[in-house]
């Protein structure tokens, strides 16, 4: 028993479909930065390259090309990717980047999973990769987004729709040199991982690594590459559950 008393809290449906509300309406400006975004018009120029002459327009059509082989949203070859491999690529490119971040706490081993960091960013980074996964069904609802965090990462079925009121009133991110590439999630995701902080008991609830990354992840050190792995597989593990779960509404909205 403990010597001092610590209060309890109880987080009902009504404020987990309120945080998640808030974390959607910083996720999706994000995702529609990454996804339509294209500042030097190098993703449009991935539709016609060679069709130029010049060393400058050489120089850019290089630059589309690596975008075009990273199938970034927007080139021609994105335009040429089925459903599941543009799910595929937010959880393997995206998600995967994002990672990272997620990570690495894990150089300080045993003392990191004191910390609830880990579990805020690995939280929000499954949010985002879920909210981009929706979008690419159709679903850009925010309160069936939001559904859909509660029901895969929190086990909650929510009545979202009192909560998407002032969704519109998000303001748009900060631009960057890095919007329209992986690496403009790694801005927000600190950013969403705030957001989550009121419903902390729920973080534990999201998919979590396997035990023996986590028992690896205590490590110092080499702790961040196991919980860089442990946490990869449950994202994925993540993303299927919310395809399942987009796929069994009633009116499921396909690409």
């Amino acid at each position: 028993m403990a010597l001092i008393p610590l209060p309890t809290a109880v987080i009902d449906d009504a404020d987990v479909a309120c945080a998640l509300s808030r974390a959607v309406r910083v996720i999706n400006p994000v995702v529609d930065l990454l996804s339509r975004a294209d500042p030097f018009g190098l993703k449009g120029r991935s539709h016609r390259i060679g069709d130029s002459d010049g060393s400058v327009d050489r120089a850019l059509d290089a630059l589309a090309w690596v975008l075009n082989t990273a199938d970034v949203p927007g080139t021609q070859a994105w335009a040429d990717m089925t459903l599941d491999d543009r799910v595929n690529w937010w959880v393997h490119r995206v998600g995967a980047v994002d990672n990272v971040l997620v990570a690495f706490p894990g150089v300080l081993g045993a003392v990191a999973d004191r910390l609830p960091v880990q579990d805020a960013l690995g939280f929000a980074n499954q949010a985002i990769v879920l909210c981009a996964v929706a979008r690419e069904y159709g679903i850009d609802d925010h309160g069936q987004q939001v559904r859909l965090l509660a029901a895969v990462m929190c086990g909650r079925e929510v009545d979202a729709d009192e909560y998407t009121a002032d969704a519109d009133a998000a303001p748009e991110p900060d631009s960057s040199p890095m919007d329209g590439t992986p690496l403009a999630f790694l801005k927000p995701l600190w950013r969403v991982a705030g957001q989550l902080r009121a419903i902390g008991d729920e973080l534990g609830k999201r998919s979590r690594p396997r035990r023996i990354f986590r028992y690896l992840g205590m490590l110092p050190a080499v702790g961040a590459v196991a919980d860089y792995f442990g946490e990869y597989g449950a994202l994925v593990r993540a993303a299927k559950a919310g395809r399942k779960w987009i796929e069994r509404q009633p009116e499921p909205v396909s690409a």
